[in-house]
């Protein structure tokens, strides 16, 4: 009778379905592994360490996804016949990136600390904690990032006149991403 020893799945802090844990012998196919990136691509966690036997890999996910382009095709052989090819590009075109406002003197940007869903009033039918043109000073709650379920009141880190929201209402953002354009006083 042989005893075989499984070391456990480790995963980041936050606890989630635990992955399948293939036996030592069997190894992670390629199926399997497309399939645990895919599931942390959409969970909250950053980090996924798993290890299997003599396998083990980490998935990390540093910042916005990677762009992703087509390989380039290079004729490397003769042609016997001149051909029409329509000409190729001969580096990858990359999406144009949105253009981030520019930075004007005495604008501070109050930003996003976490990733979520971005309210400007605490409810639908309320009016929004702030508008452009009022004055706010520290401490003063500017709107809500909803993360998780979880209602995240985003306060004003200086004094000063709100300029404008950078963000519309029910909208996604990241962690970082300018919420409003306040001026200094």
């Amino acid at each position: 009778m042989s005893t075989s020893r499984k070391k456990p799945a480790q995963t980041a802090p936050a606890r989630k379905p635990a992955a399948p844990r293939p036996s030592p012998q069997q190894g992670l196919g390629l199926e399997e592994i497309k399939s645990l990136i895919a599931l942390v691509g959409r969970e909250p966690f950053q980090e996924f360490e798993f290890e299997a036997g003599d396998m083990r890999f980490r998935i990390r996910k540093d910042g916005p996804a990677p762009v992703v382009t087509a390989p380039q095709v290079l004729l490397s052989a003769p042609i016997a016949q001149p051909l029409s090819i329509p000409s190729m590009p001969t580096a990858p075109i990359a999406p144009a990136a949105p253009e981030a406002p520019a930075d004007e003197p005495g604008i501070h940007y109050v930003t996003s600390p976490i990733v979520g869903t971005f309210y400007r009033a605490p409810n639908p039918t309320s009016t929004p904690y702030v508008q452009p043109g009022d004055f706010v000073k520290p401490g003063q709650t500017l709107c809500i990032v909803e993360a998780m379920k979880l209602m995240n009141e985003i306060e004003s880190d200086i004094a000063g006149e709100v300029v404008k929201a950078l963000v519309e209402n029910g909208q996604p953002v990241e962690y970082g991403e300018r919420l409003f354009a306040v001026r200094v006083s």
